[in-house]
């Protein structure tokens, strides 16, 4: 029970940031006259906002000393790119929040009372219902999308993506409310999960970077290819699990420079795109995610 305390803190602390950028993303991508589902977009990045701000406090000498070293929660562009998003999009960002993520230490071995168990157990059931609201949410953009009766500036891959994303962190809360181990044919399918993220994420910083960034655009087609490439071969079946999973943490960490390095062209302005700085350092903190995995 305890551990699964300590897991469904760390799944809060990734997550629920990934989900209230989420509802930032799709709310920048709206035209300005599509006012309701800019509200709703803003209404779900402020309650997960909220449910991020409640799991930091909860988390001070609670989470396990890995997860705070990987800088998949705060990395060093995401308070500069937060300012930037915030002065850009005119969406307010609670940064003091980011601040107190960065100061959170590891587990300090401290027993926790009732309060402390039932508050976790909340943050649970709390996430659980704003997720199934989300995913609909996120269903119903998509279905609006495709029929033609909604424009986003978000690509419709795009919202496929995050959708998948809310799905995952979904379907962890339950297992983590179950008591439910991860199995190793589980783990392969997580490590097929974020081989396509990964994948995706290339697609999609080809397809917003500035047709003059030919290099840039070709280096991002390349890691595609690559994960595309990881994908069949683990449909295929041909390697032994552990040769390719070494594999996916090799690029991964080739991928992970790369998109360092790109967080920091679009916060210094070197590179052209229409990526919002935010966004740069949202996919930079998932490959560092998914190295943690790896690892």
């Amino acid at each position: 029970m305890e551990k699964n305390l300590v897991l469904s803190l760390e799944t809060h602390l990734f997550f629920a940031r990934i989900m209230k950028e989420h509802g930032l993303f799709l709310e920048a991508g709206f035209p300005c006259a599509d006012t309701t589902w800019i509200k709703k977009a803003d209404w779900f990045r402020q309650e997960f906002e909220a449910l991020l701000r409640d799991t930091v406090e909860l988390s001070q000498c609670r989470v396990c000393a890995d997860i705070l070293r990987s800088e998949e929660l705060v990395t060093e562009f995401t308070l500069p790119a937060e300012r930037q998003t915030e002065r850009l999009s005119g969406v307010a960002i609670d940064s003091s929040i980011t601040r107190r993520q960065m100061n959170l230490r590891a587990s300090c071995r401290r027993r926790d009372d009732k309060n402390v168990v039932r508050a976790i157990l909340e943050l649970n059931q709390r996430a659980l219902k704003l997720l199934n609201d989300f995913i609909a949410f996120k269903e119903s953009i998509l279905t609006q999308v495709s029929a033609g009766r909604i424009f986003t500036f978000n690509y419709p891959l795009l919202i496929e993506h995050i959708l998948r994303e809310a799905k995952l962190y979904r379907a962890t809360i339950q297992e983590l409310m179950g008591n439910r181990e991860l199995s190793h044919k589980e783990l392969g399918k997580t490590e097929a999960f974020w081989n396509q993220i990964m994948m995706e994420h290339a697609l999609f910083i080809r397809g917003l970077l500035d047709p003059t960034q030919e290099r840039l655009i070709e280096t991002a087609d390349q890691y595609a290819q690559e994960y595309k490439r990881l994908l069949e071969r683990a449909n295929r079946q041909e390697d032994k699990a552990l040769q390719l999973t070494n594999a996916s943490l090799q690029e991964t960490l080739r991928y992970r420079d790369f998109k360092a390095a790109g967080a920091q062209g679009i916060l210094d302005h070197s590179i052209e795109s229409i990526i919002l700085p935010l966004l740069a350092d949202h996919v930079l903190r998932e490959a560092n995610h998914y190295i943690r995995l790896l690892s």
